[in-house]
């Protein structure tokens, strides 16, 4: 659905699948005895078996996609939340235009990818991982292709390959803005030495300068026991500062967080996308006042207790990219005849889709651009303090 311009629908039926079989049967011929035999009738004609064609059955009346993710190994339960999280979204739409067919990345996601083409796939779901999407992406491009990794790595987007994942570029901006909104002007930050670090870094340096603040230190950190507390007393040194931008984890953050507020007293913490990822990040009392930009909870609440019911357990908080694909899939090929290439352009309308994770569209460089709210940690929960967008501006 686009965003602004229909109601959210609520839980659809079951989608159930009929399959048949066909059934041979053979016959004989009981000849009774007599004094002279009869002449013997001619044999019946036998019926060929259909010949069996290798692989997946071709299907006519649905288009085929495939989700690419590591449903087994380390990474297997992530994976496997994923694609439940895709099943729960065929149900819940009630689409049977779409067949979904799980591809396991975990033994090579270039060869998973090139099994999904040759089965006859025309949209890939996923996979998860950055470094498979960066092998999935020219044999997808090759075969004409279109790929919608649950990746955040930007340098894999472009060229047939769009990202559905959470990139810490925006949430870093979102929660920024919001701070100059509540009075911050000068901010400082704890970064971890690394890609996601680097990035984040640049993110946020150039967050601060387009709001008109400062930042007065940005200190780097290696992932090892003790570090960042370190780090957090070179930024202390600084001081004052009115918000500590801390680029890693809830529980790095905590450990941070006393040395940073004694530095500079009622300075705020900010967080970033990986926050929203972590069960119990609201339950640590050091990161009481902290505010963090993330997609919002309110849809993923209600999945997630439908997830639980049908499966009998949490799914990961990445289960809802999975969902949302499926949301977008389905929408798209209310207009996708069987058996034509996906219609690649729509993925580029402007007003964008609507999903678990809120409002989301993809820019030119095939990166998900979402409507992000912020959350402050209070009294061992999260409480909304700006409501993310409902969609885009023109």
């Amino acid at each position: 659905m686009a965003v602004g311009r229909a109601s959210q629908r609520g839980w659809f039926g079951r989608a159930v699948a009929l399959t048949g079989a066909a059934l041979l049967a053979a016959c004989s011929t009981v000849v009774p005895r007599a004094p002279a035999p009869a002449p013997a009738a001619p044999p019946a004609p036998v019926e060929r078996a259909p010949e069996v064609e290798a692989g997946i059955p071709r299907d006519t009346a649905r288009n085929r996609v495939a989700l690419l993710a590591p449903l087994t190994g380390p990474n297997a339960g992530v994976g496997q939340s994923i694609a439940n999280a895709t099943m729960l979204a065929l149900l819940d739409t009630g689409a049977t235009q779409v067949r979904i067919t799980n591809y396991d990345t975990a033994g090579g996601a270039a060869a998973a990818a090139r099994r999904a083409i040759d089965e006859g796939a025309q949209l890939i779901l996923g996979p998860l991982l950055a470094e498979d999407a960066r092998q999935v992406a020219p044999i997808a491009r090759a075969a004409g292709v279109p790929v919608l990794s649950f990746s955040n790595d930007t340098t894999v987007a472009g060229n047939g390959t769009y990202l559905m994942g959470y990139v810490p570029a925006q949430s870093v901006a979102r929660v920024v803005g919001f701070a100059r909104s509540r009075g911050v002007t000068s901010f400082a930050g704890l970064v971890p030495n690394g890609l996601y670090g680097e990035r984040t870094s640049t993110a946020f340096l150039r967050a601060v300068e387009a709001e008109g603040g400062q930042v007065v230190s940005l200190q780097t950190y290696q992932r090892a026991p003790g570090a960042i507390v370190q780090a957090a007393a070179r930024v202390a040194a600084k001081a004052p500062y009115g918000a500590v931008l801390v680029a890693d984890g809830g529980a790095a953050a905590a450990a941070a967080a006393p040395a940073l507020k004694r530095g500079s007293a009622g300075a705020r913490l900010l967080g970033t996308e990986l926050w929203n990822s972590e069960a119990g990040v609201a339950a640590r009392p050091a990161l009481s006042g902290a505010w963090f930009a993330s997609v919002s909870d309110g849809l993923y609440r209600q999945f997630a207790t439908k997830y639980r019911g049908r499966f009998g357990a949490n799914p990961y908080r990445l289960a809802s990219l999975g969902y949302d694909a499926v949301l977008l899939t389905v929408r798209i090929a209310r207009d996708w005849p069987v058996g034509r290439p996906f219609p690649e352009a729509r993925l580029r309308d402007a007003d964008g889709f609507a999903g678990l994770d809120g409002a989301f569209r993809f820019g030119r460089d095939g990166v998900a651009e979402r409507a992000l709210e912020v959350q402050e940690i209070r009294g061992g929960t999260t409480v909304v303090v700006s409501p993310a967008p409902s969609g885009f501006g023109k």
